[in-house]
C-alpha cells in the first residue's frame, strides 16, 4: 500500500508493514537506491520485526527537490516521517548514505534511536573533489555514463558474472534515480562530516561491511566503528556495497544476533500486554487492571500469558484475520459480550465493517441461522455506538 507524508514541504514515500506488537526496524537507503534494495533481507527478519522504509528525498517515489542538498535535508526529512508517525525508540538501520543519516538522527534526536545498524557507511565519506568529479559528469553525461563503475562498487565479482539478470536489475534502479536527487545527494555526501558527532554517541551500534566493498571499504567502516563507542565490527564474505542484496542471510543474523543482545525478548506476559493493548486498546485493559482482584488475578495473567502473548503473538496470521476468527467463534458460541467486545476491537486490528459482514454471513451457513442473526444485532449495537462517538 502506498504511503506518504509530506515532510519539510517534501512528500516522502514509505511503507511500514508488519504487526504493531513487534519491535521496529527502521531502514534509510543508499544513494541511488530505494526501497527496494531491502526487499532481500525482510523476509528472514519477518515475525521478530515490524518495518518501516521510505524513499528518501530525490529517490524512488519520494519527491524530487532541484539539487544540491544538504545532509540536514536528509537527516530532519527522517526526523520528520518518525515524529509524523509517532515513532520513537527504533532501531535505525542506514546503508551507505543512509548509514550518514542513521548516524545524524541519533545524535541530534537521541531519544528515538535505541539502535544503530550502519551497513557501508562511514562517519565522513571520500575526499570532496571526488564527490565534485562524479557531478560533473552526470551533468555532463548522465547516470548511464557512470552505472557500471558504480555496478563493480556495489557488487562482489561473483555476484555480476553469475547473476546478469538481477544485476541489470539493480542497473535500472540506478540509472532511472532522477539526475536532480542523484546529484543533490552527491552534494550532501561530499560536505557531510559527522566526526564530532558520531563520536558521542550512546546509543549500541553494530557496523557492517561486505568484504568486497569498493564504496566505503572494510577499513574505512572499521573506523568509523573505532570512534563510536563501544560498537561492535563485522566484515560479511562474498560482499560489495549492498550485502542486503548478495549476502540477505548473513546480514539478517548479524542483525538478529545484536539486536537479541541490546533487546532481550520480553516475558511472556510482557508481550501478551503489549498485544492485549494493541487489540483491545488501553482503555479496556486498564479498566480491567484496574477491577482485578486477588481472586482473578491469576486468571487475567493466565489469559495475558496463553491467549494474547502465545496465540495471538504468533506471526503466522495477521491481527486481522484473528480478529475475524474470534468474532466468528464468540458469535457461534454465543459469548455475547465477548462478540461485542472484539467488534469494537476491529478499530485496532483492521478488520473493516464489510469483513465483519461477511463473517457473519458465513456464520449463518456453518453455526445456524439464529446464532447469525444474534450476532447481527449486536453489531448493529456496537457499530451505531462507535459511529456515535466519532461524531461528538
Amino acid at each position: 500500500m502506498t504511503q506518504t507524508q509530506t515532510i519539510n514541504g517534501v512528500m516522502l514515500h514509505y511503507r511500514l508493514e508488519g504487526p504493531s506488537h513487534l519491535p521496529l526496524l527502521v531502514f534509510s537507503n543508499s544513494l541511488g537506491t530505494d526501497m527496494r534494495v531491502w526487499e532481500p533481507l525482510l523476509p528472514l527478519l519477518a515475525g521478530q520485526y515490524r518495518f518501516l522504509r521510505y524513499d528518501k528525498r530525490g529517490h524512488g517515489l519520494s519527491d524530487c527537490p532541484p539539487a544540491p542538498y544538504h545532509i540536514d535535508d536528509h537527516i530532519h526529512d527522517l526526523i520528520g516521517l518518525l515524529d509524523a508517525l509517532e515513532l520513537s525508540q527504533v532501531a535505525l538501520c542506514g546503508l551507505s548514505v543512509g548509514g550518514i543519516i542513521a548516524q545524524g538522527v541519533a545524535a541530534r534526536r537521541p531519544e528515538l534511536v535505541k539502535a544503530l545498524i550502519l551497513c557501508d557507511t562511514a562517519h565522513k565519506i571520500g575526499p570532496a573533489q571526488g564527490w565534485d568529479d562524479r557531478i560533473k559528469t552526470i551533468r555532463d553525461k548522465g547516470i548511464d555514463f557512470i552505472a557500471d563503475a558504480v555496478l563493480e562498487r556495489w557488487f562482489a565479482t561473483g555476484f555480476r558474472h553469475q547473476k546478469p539478470l538481477e544485476l541489470a536489475l539493480w542497473r535500472n534502479m540506478l540509472t532511472r534515480t532522477p539526475m536532480e536527487g542523484y546529484i543533490g545527494t552527491c552534494a550532501a555526501i561530499r560536505d557531510a562530516d559527522l566526526t564530532d558527532s558520531s563520536a558521542r554517541l550512546t546509543q549500541p551500534a553494530l557496523c557492517v561491511v561486505g568484504d568486497q566493498d569498493g564504496a566505503t571499504p572494510p577499513d574505512l567502516v572499521q573506523s568509523t566503528a573505532e570512534l563510536i563507542p563501544g560498537s561492535r565490527f563485522e566484515v560479511i564474505k562474498n560482499a560489495g556495497h549492498l550485502p542486503c542484496v548478495e549476502q540477505p542471510a548473513a546480514l539478517a543474523a548479524l542483525v538478529i544476533d545484536f539486536l537479541n543482545q541490546h533487546n532481550p525478548e520480553p516475558s511472556r506476559f510482557e508481550q501478551g500486554m503489549r498485544v492485549r493493548r494493541s487489540v483491545l486498546g488501553n482503555a479496556h485493559v486498564d479498566r480491567a487492571n484496574a477491577n482485578k482482584s486477588v481472586f482473578d488475578e491469576p486468571f487475567q495473567t493466565f489469559i495475558t500469558e496463553g491467549a494474547w502473548g502465545s496465540v495471538w503473538s504468533r506471526p503466522g496470521l495477521s491481527k486481522r484475520d484473528r480478529s475475524l476468527l474470534t468474532i466468528a467463534l464468540m458469535a457461534s458460541l454465543g459469548h455475547e459480550e465477548e462478540l461485542a467486545m472484539h467488534i469494537r476491537a476491529t478499530r485496532n486490528t483492521g478488520a473493516s465493517k464489510a469483513e465483519v459482514q461477511e463473517t457473519l454471513l458465513h456464520l449463518a451457513v456453518y453455526a445456524g441461522v439464529p446464532f447469525s442473526n444474534v450476532a447481527f444485532r449486536i453489531a448493529k449495537e456496537v457499530y451505531n455506538e462507535l459511529e456515535n462517538q466519532e461524531e461528538q
